[in-house]
């Protein structure tokens, strides 16, 4: 397997700086939900997130990513369900991997969607 070219390793970087930053700079809304905040942490964090490692583990040659990396991505991934479940009132550390994010939005094809199943965050109505 190859590593990852420098241009992942540097997006990687990236995205993972800036999701801890957003986290470390979150200031919760007065009055929840703010769901277009919550779209804008999905749109513009955990989707190119997953994007890069999907492009990664479909790339024409297999990418390996060192554990370091896996931990960024893991990292970069519940800060983002974290500010998404804030946006909505929620206090929580999700602990979901990238590879279960990049399933859940492959079979939804949604970000928005990934974001709720994995934090269950609007709770999804009953009956």
């Amino acid at each position: 397997m190859a590593h990852p070219e420098p241009e992942y390793r540097e997006r990687i970087d990236e995205l993972a700086a800036r999701a801890a930053h957003d986290r470390a700079t979150f200031e919760p809304p007065e009055n929840p939900p703010d769901e277009e905040r919550a779209m804008a942490f999905l749109r513009e964090g955990l989707g190119p997130l997953v994007v890069l490692y999907l492009d990664a583990r479909t790339a024409d040659r297999d990418i390996a990513f060192s554990g370091d990396e896996l931990a960024q991505f893991h990292r970069a991934t519940n800060d983002w369900l974290a500010l998404y479940a804030r946006c909505y009132g929620v206090a929580m550390e999700p602990d979901a991997t990238i590879r279960k994010a990049a399933e859940v939005l492959i079979q939804t094809d949604d970000i928005q969607a990934t974001a709720q199943l994995l934090t269950q965050v609007p709770p999804r109505p009953t009956g």
